[in-house]
């Protein structure tokens, strides 16, 4: 993925801004400087940085870098009028590539400003796709971030992690909004580590840790523009009736999920399929999405892969070897669409009408 995902950003700088975005320590930087190797002049700018301020700010770079990457330069005020200004005078060799450690929907609607001029990529931990021998259990404990997964052993890799939570909090909330209870916003992410798969309710949290559901909301919405959480919101097609009902949560770190092994690998498969869903739109340009199925008599399916506004498969997360789910045989049966029970042990493969049993590693890989 990571290789195709660079030789698409090569292209689409020729003629756009890139902006890559995903979590902190994901490898944005080393992917952009990695870009960088292809160009004769590159300078690499980071906003949070002092010296590198004063020269975004005034300008003061060699006139003849034809790289510039930008870090987090969101965070300067007027940064789309910047850029917009810096693109279009720009030389015909000059090209542009912004890193950012959000979201990409926590930066609004970039067209008003920066219309025709940007296109976007997400950057994703690991996943099985860019391992030449998956080792799933590794990916689950570990998660798929580059410092805990190549970590010489555990202990090093939760070291990592509970640092890398800290600093999250205590850092990078405070740059997107104002928190005084740092208290109940590391309960909130405690308990949402340990409902991964399920559907969350703000006004069940809120009587949890007695705070208000808007407050609930508000530190969901931080995680998620941080790169620590991201949702699947129920397929339907009614768009009303998406916006009320309860989306699931999963970590873009799997070491993060404290619940047991089914939710740990449900949250891998959830991570795998998203990843699959950005690469669709940032490398092919497809419009895709993933959600989940779920009936108001508790039928339900783990995930609905979707292009172009149609299902193309549904699919479930098994740790065992099984029969197939009567969940997954219903909605493929009644949506007409085929399905997958991706396995995580599995003896042998095998297919039942439209439906097919895969080794997880394998299917995870081929993705």
């Amino acid at each position: 993925m990571q290789l195709k995902q660079r030789n698409q950003i090569l292209k689409d700088l020729d003629s756009k801004i890139v902006f890559l975005t995903g979590p902190r320590q994901v490898g944005k930087t080393w992917l952009a400087r990695d870009i960088a190797g292809n160009f004769k002049t590159s300078i690499y700018l980071n906003y949070e940085n002092f010296d590198d301020r004063k020269i975004i700010r005034n300008k003061t770079w060699p006139p003849e870098t034809d790289l510039f990457i930008f870090d987090e330069i969101w965070k300067m005020p007027g940064w789309k009028q910047y850029m917009r200004d810096l693109f279009d005078s720009k030389s015909g060799a000059q090209k542009f590539l912004i890193t950012g450690s959000a979201d990409p929907g926590f930066f609004g609607n970039l067209r008003p400003v920066l219309a025709g001029r940007v296109f976007s990529h997400r950057l994703f931990p690991f996943s099985a796709e860019e391992l030449e021998d998956p080792d799933l259990n590794r990916l689950i404990l570990r998660g798929g971030f580059p410092e805990p997964f190549l970590a010489e052993d555990d202990l090093q890799a939760r070291h990592w992690r509970n640092q890398y939570v800290d600093t999250l909090i205590r850092e990078g909330i405070p740059e997107l909004a104002k928190v005084s209870d740092f208290k109940s916003l590391g309960l909130t992410l405690e308990l949402l580590r340990r409902r991964v798969g399920s559907p969350v309710s703000y006004s069940s949290i809120a009587r949890e840790l007695d705070i208000a559901p808007n407050t609930v909301k508000k530190y969901i919405h931080l995680f998620e523009a941080l790169c620590i959480i991201f949702r699947l919101s129920p397929f339907t097609t009614n768009i009303a009736r998406t916006l009320f009902r309860e989306p699931k949560l999963y970590f873009y770190d799997t070491g993060m999920v404290l619940g047991d092994d089914g939710a740990k690998f449900e949250n891998l498969a959830a991570l795998s399929l998203a990843k699959e869903t950005a690469a669709a739109e940032d490398v092919r340009g497809i419009g895709a999405s993933l959600h989940y199925i779920r009936t108001k008599d508790g039928r339900e399916v783990d995930f609905c892969y979707v292009e172009n506004g149609e299902i193309r498969f549904l699919a479930e997360a098994v740790l065992s070897d099984s029969e197939i789910r009567k969940d997954l045989l219903y909605f493929c049966e009644k949506k007409d669409k085929p399905g997958i029970q991706i396995v995580k042990n599995l003896n042998q493969e095998r297919r039942q009408g439209s439906i097919e049993v895969r080794r997880a590693d394998r299917f995870l890989k081929e993705l």
